[in-house]
């Protein structure tokens, strides 16, 4: 037996110790897998953490939710803003009240963004930028929303926004109030200046006529204040439209000159043009706009010139890049302090800004001409010295239109072997002349007195000589009976308007012929190859029609009995008859029964029925007929959107007020044509 029980006993030693064993290696293994588990749950852990540290960092509100939207985690500053602790929120499903939100992003990575207005438990309203993103949690996806106060930022648009709208806002009610001004000081000036010249136009004796024009001319002065203000109101406002067309830049400076030569001679100054040989016969731009800045230029010189005078000239330079006009203003007048140059431009400033100044204004001419410049991409520039003027000079990227024929501008003939003596103390249009003539191949002199010029002409033989009537009748006489008894062929005087009636016949002074300053190139080609024979006819100015408007029925719809006055008087003396209405009802009845009619002037603005209304009535009822009635439109509103809206009605024609009385007779002409 005890021989027996010794194996078994080593046997179950044996299951013992090897049991042991392997219970030793499995725990071991269990301790080796528990370490890697809990080594894996730190790195989790230490990961979530650190994601979780991140998105503190980079945000202030945290919440974490199952897909049945139960918090699975809040950080406290979102349990803040619901007046709770973090830990009772979890398993709730409570949510921000939204105020406001913004429409949602969704980008491609399924990343959610949007920005909302919540109340916060103390009852304030805060914007908030979220970003919503799924997290995988174990088998199932949670949803993480994170997001930072923007309150501040919010508002600030906002208020920026209300702010331009506020700006915007009082910008149309500014212009609205602008236009409206405008009109209510135009129809009384339209009344000032229309009976100023039906009375100038009566038989005055010289007092009479001084005090009317002294009349007239404060109310152009009042009327360009007017324009000045609205021009500067409407670049300022961003409503200045800029058109891109062929035009003839030499013919509107010529137009330019002489319709400021007038002002300038009655100060006793000049004006003159030159334009260079090569420049192109049209170039791409807007014609109105570089009339105004010439205007503005050319007219403030003359304000400011008491001697001598202003010349005004053009040039082309080609570029690669296509070309670039230059447009130089010069005069003779008292020059600008170097200091004040830089603020030249600036608005309401002037050369002189001292309280003795001699001259009155805004100081916005200046500054329009620059906005206008800048907004068509140009650039100007002045230069001046104390007592020896001043010189303004524009550059405007206006590209030559090719392919466009010189119509009228033909080549100025050659005047090779031609001798020109030019007498006259002139800064500008004797050296202008005098260019023109050596362009053509002419050889020219200029002196500026009676001494020199006798002694030119007893030195050297002419052809031509020039005399400027500046220089005093006798002075002028002196020279002519010098030039014929030197056997100089062709010999003429330069003249202003106002000296033509004045000075009498030509031929009766010793002269060939007359020029009218500012003197055209091509009028004095002209005249100086044509047969020299008797002028004197042509030294009577052409007497107008006295009856352009003969047998032509005009309906004139005006409601100012001022103003309507002055358009009744002005027609009939041109020989229309002319039926009036108070307004736009009134217009369209006597349409109706007193017609036909071959011409209508329809104010824009009318009681009861507007001209625009008025307009696309008459339209609407000559639908279908052979005759169509002219209309014009009379406003004071000349802008050119006025005009636009003007010819949308139906309008053919518009006329700008205070109404320009030189612009009726036209316009008869051309209705006493279509009629016959």
């Amino acid at each position: 037996m005890i021989d027996m029980m010794a194996p078994v006993l080593a046997l179950l030693t044996a299951a013992a110790l090897g049991l042991g064993l392997w219970r030793v290696r499995g725990t071991r293994r269990a301790e080796r897998e528990t370490e890697r588990l809990q080594d894996r749950i730190w790195r989790i852990s230490e990961s979530e953490d650190r994601y979780r540290a991140l998105v503190a960092a980079t945000t202030e509100i945290i919440v974490q939710r199952d897909a049945r939207g139960r918090i699975t985690y809040a950080n406290e500053d979102f349990a803040r803003l619901l007046g709770r602790e973090p830990i009772a929120l979890i398993g709730s499903q409570d949510d921000l009240e939204i105020l406001d939100r913004n429409a949602v992003e969704i980008g491609p990575d399924g990343v959610r963004r949007l920005e909302a207005q919540v109340r916060a438990a103390d009852g304030r309203a805060r914007w908030f930028a979220f970003v919503e993103m799924p997290v995988a949690h174990g088998d199932a996806t949670h949803w993480l929303r994170a997001g930072r106060d923007v309150t501040a930022r919010v508002e600030a648009i906002r208020s920026r926004d209300a702010a331009l709208e506020r700006a915007e806002a009082a910008s149309v009610a500014k212009s609205r109030f602008l236009a409206t001004v405008s009109h209510e000081m135009r129809t009384p000036l339209n009344g000032i200046l229309g009976m100023a010249d039906l009375v100038l136009g009566t038989e005055l004796n010289p007092e009479q006529r001084t005090y009317v024009e002294a009349v007239r001319t404060s109310g152009q002065a009042l009327l360009g204040l007017i324009d000045g203000v609205l021009d500067f109101s409407r670049i300022e406002a961003g409503r200045l439209d800029l058109a891109a067309e062929s035009f003839d830049l030499p013919a509107l400076s010529e137009g330019v000159v002489e319709l400021l030569a007038p002002r300038a001679q009655d100060k006793g100054i000049e004006i003159a043009l030159d334009v260079t040989e090569d420049f192109p016969a049209a170039v791409l731009g807007d014609a109105d706009r570089v009339r105004q800045i010439l205007i503005n230029l050319a007219g403030n010189a003359i304000k400011f010139t008491e001697r001598g005078g202003v010349g005004v000239s053009l040039s082309f330079v080609r570029t690669a890049a296509g070309g670039e006009v230059v447009l130089a203003v010069a005069d003779t007048g008292p020059g600008i302090p170097e200091e004040r140059l830089p603020i030249l431009f600036e608005e309401f400033e002037q050369g002189d800004g001292s309280a003795s100044r001699s001259h009155e204004g805004t100081g916005l001419g200046l500054a329009i001409t620059r906005r206008l410049v800048t907004r068509m991409g140009g650039r100007i520039e002045a230069e001046s010295r104390l007592g020896r003027g001043s010189t303004f000079r524009v550059l405007l990227p206006l590209a030559e239109v090719a392919g466009i024929d010189d119509g009228g501008r033909v080549p100025l003939p050659p005047l090779s072997a031609r001798r020109c003596l030019i007498v006259a103390d002139s800064p500008f249009q004797a050296p202008y002349l005098a260019r023109s003539l050596s362009r053509a191949g002419a050889a020219t002199v200029i002196v500026d007195s009676l001494e020199s010029g006798l002694d030119a002409l007893s030195g050297a033989a002419f052809d031509v000589v020039l005399a400027d009537r500046a220089l005093g009748d006798g002075a002028v006489r002196q020279i002519a009976d010098a030039a014929r008894a030197c056997g100089v062929r062709t010999s003429l005087v330069l003249l202003s308007p106002f000296d033509r009636r004045g000075f009498g016949a030509p031929g009766a002074a010793g002269f060939d012929g007359y020029l009218i300053k500012p003197v055209r190139p091509r009028s004095l080609f002209e005249r100086l190859l044509a047969s020299t024979g008797p002028v004197e006819a042509a030294a009577a100015p052409p007497e107008a029609p006295s009856h352009t408007g003969s047998h032509l029925r005009v309906l004139l719809a005006e409601d100012n009995p001022i103003n309507a006055l002055l358009a009744t008087r002005a027609l009939e003396r041109l020989g229309a008859t002319v039926v009036h209405a108070a307004d736009g009802v009134e217009a369209l009845e006597r349409f109706e029964s007193d017609g036909p009619f071959d011409l209508a002037l329809i104010d824009v603005r009318m009681p009861r029925l507007d001209g625009h209304e008025t307009a696309r009535r008459i339209r609407a009822a000559e639908s279908g007929c052979a005759h169509r009635l002219h209309l014009v439109a009379l406003t004071a509103n000349a802008g050119r959107e006025d005009e636009i809206a003007a010819r949308a009605a139906g309008f053919d024609g518009f006329l700008a007020k205070p109404l320009n009385l030189k612009l009726l007779p036209p316009l008869l002409e051309r209705q006493s044509a279509r009629a016959a």
